[in-house]
């Protein structure tokens, strides 16, 4: 309120120090501490890795070397994989730089960002012979746009504040993302022609693994 007095309900304690001082007030050593805040970086680091190499790893392999540059030599493309990396890596810092949310609604964010891209278009992939790449493309897109929308509207960091359908989150957006893909490759797959056979009996070998015969891919 402005008086210059420190009043009680203006003191607030931040819930990650509650983490690290938990050791102490149980009446720990110190050291607990430190081991868990260690761990805790730990943690993060080994994650934050995994991810940034499967980004990198995806980008580098599926869209240059497969869409861009398919005779690429191999020195080339793993050039093409550090340097995409390190520009991941750079984007994710300045993201969070601007600290968009905690903790919980960045994870919660990314979970429902990636149901809402790659469930409906795996679930179909594998169940539906119909699903094609056209309907693929689709859904995907359909999904992480629908996805995204709803966390613009309605997160405050984006400043549009808008009203919530039916009472639900951003952190769960996931729940209109991902019938939106559905929809996606189902007329996606519709409008366009229907996969080959030898795609169809590669669908049937993933569905059934165990199914006897090799997969024809001659296309004879």
């Amino acid at each position: 309120n402005k008086d210059g007095i420190v009043q009680l309900a203006e003191l607030t304690i931040g819930g990650d120090l509650i983490v690290l001082a938990t050791p102490e007030i149980a009446g720990l050593p110190y050291v607990i501490s430190g081991l868990v805040a260690a761990g805790g970086l730990a943690a993060a680091l080994s994650t934050a890795d995994g991810l940034l190499l499967t980004i990198a790893n995806a980008l580098s392999h599926d869209l240059y070397y497969k869409m861009i540059d398919p005779n690429a030599p191999t020195v080339r493309r793993i050039a093409v994989s550090k340097g995409l990396l390190l520009v991941v890596a750079l984007l994710a810092a300045y993201v969070t730089s601007l600290k968009p949310g905690n903790i919980l609604f960045l994870v919660g964010a990314a979970f429902s960002l990636a149901a809402s891209g790659f469930f409906p278009a795996l679930v179909a992939g594998v169940f539906w012979k119909r699903a094609n790449k056209l309907g693929a493309i689709i859904g995907m897109s359909a999904g992480l746009f629908v996805c995204g929308y709803y966390m613009y509207l309605t997160y405050p960091f984006f400043g549009v504040n808008a009203p919530l359908w039916w009472d639900i989150a951003p952190i769960s957006s996931g729940i209109f993302g991902i019938p939106a893909g559905f929809i996606g490759v189902i007329v996606g797959s519709l409008i366009s022609p229907a996969p080959s056979k030898e795609v169809q009996e590669l669908v049937d070998h993933v569905r059934y693994p165990n199914l006897a015969g090799d997969i024809d891919t001659s296309g004879r």
